[in-house]
């Protein structure tokens, strides 16, 4: 069986993959299946920080729309990655992974306050780092964020799982003759305007040379097959 060709992986993970069919709230039948995975990973010696989405509950800008104030509603945005966050390290603990939650917001009683050197040592140590309430500011997706912490711990990649299989040059779900990109580069990413993730976060991973992966989480074993650098999803550098 191949090793792993990456040994320390930044995995961002979508509040709505989270939510499986429901599309809401939390389905605990595909967070076990990503924790299955993200076990298998630990145990070939790979060091996982994962940042987790918050669409699941709440989307700051889109569900507050002109409705609230943007900042409040990105707050609330973030709590909502906290909840996530919380489930998803519930699920490894039953696993029997370690794994500790860091918030970019202090929330002492829940989880520890975001520190780089303690988040890279936890990981040395084989702890799965879960990074919680994105950046800590308003107006940053949680895309943003992980680019953010994958410079900070110094990741290899960041591996994106998504709802869909990789990057296409338009909507795969309206023309159904949508190219799918194997390999990309961020300048045309961000020349595009593909969607792969917001202006700030590609333009952070490329000035800072994380490549990503882009892939679909609806086989979890997707995660396993990146880090082995198999044949899946698209890769942007």
């Amino acid at each position: 069986m191949s090793e792993p060709k990456y040994h320390r992986v930044l995995l961002k993970i979508s509040g709505e993959a989270l939510a499986g069919e429901a599309h809401r709230g939390l389905d605990f039948d595909v967070i076990g299946g990503v924790c299955d995975v993200v076990k298998k990973c630990v145990e070939k010696g790979v060091q996982i920080g994962i940042v987790v989405g918050g669409g699941n509950f709440w989307r700051g800008l889109k569900d507050g729309g002109d409705r609230m104030e943007r900042t409040r509603a990105d707050h609330m945005g973030m709590l909502a990655t906290c909840i996530n966050a919380l489930a998803v390290a519930d699920c490894l603990e039953q696993r029997g992974v370690a794994v500790r939650v860091q918030t970019a917001i202090a929330m002492n009683q829940i989880a520890e306050p975001y520190i780089r050197s303690k988040a890279i040592r936890h990981l040395e140590k084989g702890r799965v780092v879960i990074f919680a309430c994105g950046t800590g500011n308003p107006f940053f997706s949680t895309d943003t964020a992980a680019s953010l912490r994958a410079a900070e711990i110094d990741a290899q990649i960041i591996l994106k799982a998504t709802m869909v299989d990789g990057v296409y040059d338009s909507d795969p779900h309206k023309n159904p003759n949508a190219k799918r990109y194997s390999t990309i580069s961020f300048d045309q990413v961000l020349s595009e305007q593909l969607g792969v993730m917001d202006m700030t976060a590609a333009s952070m991973c490329r000035d800072n040379h994380i490549p990503v992966l882009v892939f679909s989480l609806e086989d979890p074993d997707n995660i396993l097959r990146a880090v082995k650098q198999e044949d899946v999803g698209t890769l942007v550098k």
